[in-house]
């Protein structure tokens, strides 16, 4: 029972606050009579009776203290709301309240975005890593095949140049510069590893010499021997060929040599003889060299395309 006592002022209490709320809500909406009556203490009075005969209109009724607490509280501005300042926190707690309308899309974005960033991770700067990684041992190793191959004391000493250039472009994080010069190593080292004939292309239907004008001089004319390159096994082997009219390297099985009008007459005539090429050999490419050695007059020019 001493509880129940307690308990029914609170009740009570929190009641009144409610009709007072209820009252100040009432006035607000009827702000025109409340401007009029709350000039002076005889208008009061009757904003309070027109209050009271709202009520008991509607068949409620409330105690006069009441409705006086809700004029006091109207005057005092007491239940009035007054909108917090917009700052970048009331914009950043709208935005965390309004985010089951925005927080899906954006999850979605964010896991096609993370699953796109995975794809090209895997694809690209993976490789990229793996390949710096291994590029040092990779030029080392190169540089070791070149000493051990090369005849000519003069390749070394080009090769370890390269080879320490390679290694100040993975210093500088200059993967492609590094690459490049691998392949300038990897370059040098196949064509140390080489040994092969250079002879005359001899075959029907084919063409064994070849001569054109020479791009920005229509007045001059070029001349190539077609040839090839046979291993020992009598193969025809594919070898980097650089053109000089474009300056283009090739991967090439059969190429032109720039020989001399006089060498191209002679191997034309003695085709002409019997549709065979006697002498057919023009040069020997050995292991450990970087370079040929020809038996007939060439500048060492050659042509991919005639």
């Amino acid at each position: 029972m001493a509880e129940a006592t307690q308990k029914a002022p609170q009740k009570a209490a929190l009641e009144d606050v409610m009709v007072a709320m209820d009252v100040v809500d009432t006035l607000r909406h009827q702000q025109g009579i409340a401007e009029r009556e709350l000039n002076n203490h005889a208008r009061r009075e009757r904003l309070l009776k027109r209050l009271k005969d709202m009520y008991v209109a509607q068949g409620i009724d409330v105690p006069e203290a009441v409705l006086l607490e809700g004029i006091a509280a109207l005057e005092e501005e007491r239940f009035r709301y007054t909108p917090v300042e917009r700052s970048w926190r009331t914009k950043l707690a709208e935005l965390w309240v309004s985010r089951k309308r925005w927080g899906r899309p954006i999850g979605f974005l964010s896991v096609i975005g993370a699953a796109l960033w995975a794809v090209y991770f895997v694809l690209e700067i993976l490789p990229q890593r793996q390949l710096a990684d291994s590029l040092p041992l990779d030029v080392r190793q190169t540089l070791k095949v070149i000493e051990g191959q090369a005849k000519n004391p003069a390749i070394v000493p080009q090769a370890q140049q390269l080879a320490n250039a390679a290694l100040s472009s993975l210093r500088r994080d200059d993967v492609e510069e590094a690459r490049s010069q691998l392949h300038s190593l990897q370059d040098i080292a196949e064509r140390l590893s080489q040994d092969f004939v250079i002879r005359i292309v001899s075959r029907p239907n084919e063409n064994s010499a070849v001569w054109r004008i020479p791009p920005g001089n229509t007045q001059a004319r070029n001349y190539y021997l077609i040839v090839e390159a046979v291993d020992r096994n009598n193969r025809v082997v594919e070898i980097n060929v650089i053109n000089e009219e474009d300056n283009k390297a090739e991967r090439k099985k059969t190429w032109g040599l720039r020989v001399s009008e006089e060498t191209f007459y002679k191997i034309a005539s003695d085709k002409q003889d019997d549709g065979i090429i006697q002498r057919n050999k023009v040069g020997v490419k050995r292991a450990g060299y970087l370079k040929p050695e020809f038996s007939v007059p060439t500048t060492g020019a050659t042509i991919t395309e005639w």
